[in-house]
Order: C-alpha cells, then structure tokens, then sequence
C-alpha cells in the first residue's frame, strides 16, 4: 500500500500497556490490547492484498497430532455466522467484531489453548491478523494451532427455518486447501420438523467429505424443545444417549469423529453410551467466570470418554475482565490436571495483559 501512513504505523503508535490488572476483576481494556487501527489494516488487505490469507496459511506450522496428549480445548467463534450475538442480555455483544476479535487474540496467548473453531470471514480475520504480526517480528500466533472451519451455519437463529442447519459456510475441500485441521457441524433434532432430518442427512453426507479429505470432524448432535420463545437445547442425559447413537452411525466411518455436547446431570451415563471422544460445551454465558469452571470441573468428572472442551461466550467474555485468566485455568483442569479449587484460585494470579506484541508457543 502507497499513500497514506499504513495501518501497521497507526497501530505501533498506540499505548502498549493497560491500565490495571484486569485478573482482579478490573475492567479489560481492548482498545489497548489491540488498537481498532487493527482492523483498518485487516481491511486494507483484504481489499489490496487479499492473496495473504493463502500465504500464511500456508506459512503456519501444522500439529503433528490433532491432540498431543489426547484431549483438546478449542474456543468457538463461530455465533453471529448463525445471528446469534447475545451474551448476559446484550443483543449485539458479539456484534462489535473489534471486541471480538481483541478476545479471541487475547486467550490465543494462553499455550495450553489448543485452537479455534470458526467461520471462513473470522478464520481468514486470524489469518491475517497473524500475517501482519509476522511481518513485524517473524512469526505468528496461530503455528501449532487447531483450526476447525464451522461448516453449516444456515440454521439462523429465531427463523422459520431455524431447525434446515443448511452447509453455507466452510466446505471439507476449502478446509483442506487452507491447511486447517478439521471440520465442525451441528444438528438439532425436533421431532416434528422435518428440516431436522434433511440437516442430519447433510452431517452424514459432510463426514463422509472430511473422511475423503483425511480431516476430523467435530459434530454437535442436539435435541431439542421448542416453545412460543424459540428451541432450547434438552439437557437430559436421556435425550444425550439417544443423539450419541445416532451421530456415530452417521457417515461411511466415525473413525475421526469427536462428539461435542452439554454438560448434563448424569453425564456419565452419556459417556457409556458410546465409545467416541467428547467435547463438553460452554453453552450460554453463566454468571461468573467461577461459575464456568466449577460446571467444568464436574463434567471433566464424568469419565475416560470426556477429553476437553468447546466454549466460546463463556470464555471470551468474563463479565468486563480479561479473558485470558480464565482461558488459562480451564486448560489448566483439562490439560495439566488441576482441580476446581487451583484453577479458582488461578484466577487471581495471574499478571495484568500486555499489548499484543509477543505471542506464547502453541502446545504440539
């Protein structure tokens, strides 16, 4: 780019600490964590350069292993793709993409995080955000990262065709050309909508393109209920056993398939009822970042079959703190074995963000 001062000056020029330590329940500034002069600069090459997201995708170092040790925490940025964006009330939280973008960088520093699990315009905004950081000191922060590309996002939340979760957006061969590691779908199961049946079809037929691509695939198979005020997922480990049968007969192989779902009462009879790795979900954002790791805690209990977790509100957005204490003590229960009352008590250690200017080694 010729001209004016490119985004990278604007945004070298803006402070590069925050105010307080925001661990302590202070108020996280991500102005000062990732300037908005970042996103101009994302749109700059978007518009002038649009080549760079293939070159660092290539550029980016891949995992050996999908899970080192055999368990995963990913982080999932992929709610407003189906329009939803509310967190605690806030209609629009996830609406302000700088916000959200800044949070997603910010737990990225945690190196137990294992990756992301987003739509192609957020992947591609990493990508690039993780180019132009190469650039500036020679590497970038998603090598060694899990990347999943969220494949159907058509299922747009309150509309008549909520339950037809239509393939619109990733596809298993633009997730292969970018070099990411897997694919990512869901259904929903309303017994008395059709659309729910056309959607489990389109999983099992999705699966079969990741085998065919030698990728992973991380399926969310949900029932559901459905009232005057929309469809709520049932949490019953009854409705859970039934949905892990049918998600692991979908498709030509379930060889690669892990298994994403909510933290229920009696999850372990959910773990016996199939052999499959689960993910436990984050689900909508809870009280407190507490409050998130003591659901965590019991459902990491439940058995062998559990290995990790998918979250995204509850993680990126702690009330107005940091994300990344907390980030740091869920992979910490996962990873590291800590119990509720370390990964609590974590929270209040750890030191007040810097700007981004350095990144922490991706585990793998």
């Amino acid at each position: 780019m010729t001209g004016a001062p490119t985004c990278a000056t604007r945004w070298e020029s803006r402070p590069q600490n925050t105010r307080m330590n925001h661990a302590t329940l202070g108020t996280w500034d991500a102005e000062a964590y990732l300037p908005p002069a970042a996103l101009d600069e994302i749109t700059d090459v978007r518009v002038h350069h649009p080549d760079r997201v293939a070159r660092e995708a290539r550029q980016r170092r891949r995992r050996r292993r999908l899970a080192t040790d055999g368990r995963l925490v990913l982080v999932a940025l992929d709610h407003p793709g189906r329009g939803v964006n509310e967190i605690r009330g806030d209609a629009l939280a996830m609406g302000d993409r700088h916000q959200y973008l800044a949070r997603a960088r910010r737990v990225l520093e945690d190196p137990d995080l294992d990756g992301i699990v987003a739509t192609p315009d957020v992947l591609e905004e990493l990508l690039i955000l993780s180019h132009l950081e190469r650039k500036r000191r020679g590497h970038g922060f998603l090598d060694g990262r899990v990347m999943v590309g969220s494949m159907n996002r058509g299922g747009l939340a309150g509309t008549a065709f909520e339950m037809a979760d239509t393939f619109t957006s990733m596809t298993a061969a633009r997730i292969r050309e970018l070099g990411f590691d897997g694919g990512k779908m869901m259904y929903r199961l309303d017994p008395q909508d059709p659309a729910s049946g056309r959607t489990i079809e389109a999983c099992a037929r999705a699966l079969d393109e990741l085998r065919r691509h030698k990728l992973p695939a991380f399926l969310e198979p949900l029932g559901v209920e459905r009232s005057a005020s929309g469809y709520a997922a049932s949490k019953d480990a009854a409705t859970l056993v039934r949905q892990c049968g049918i998600a692991a007969a979908l498709g030509e192989s379930s060889i690669h398939l892990w298994l994403k779902v909510p933290i229920v009462d009696d999850l372990a009879r959910v773990c016996r009822a199939t052999t499959l790795p689960l993910l436990l979900l984050g689900g909508p954002a809870r009280g407190t970042a507490e409050e998130t790791l003591r659901d965590f805690g019991t459902g990491l209990r439940a058995g062998p079959r559990v290995r990790g977790a998918i979250i995204g509100r509850n993680l990126l957005y702690p009330g107005a703190a940091d994300p990344l204490p907390l980030s740091r003590a869920l992979t910490a229960m996962v990873h590291r074995g800590a119990d509720v009352t370390q990964a609590v008590e974590s929270l209040r250690r750890m030191p007040g963000p810097r700007a981004v200017t350095g990144r922490a080694s991706a585990r793998g």
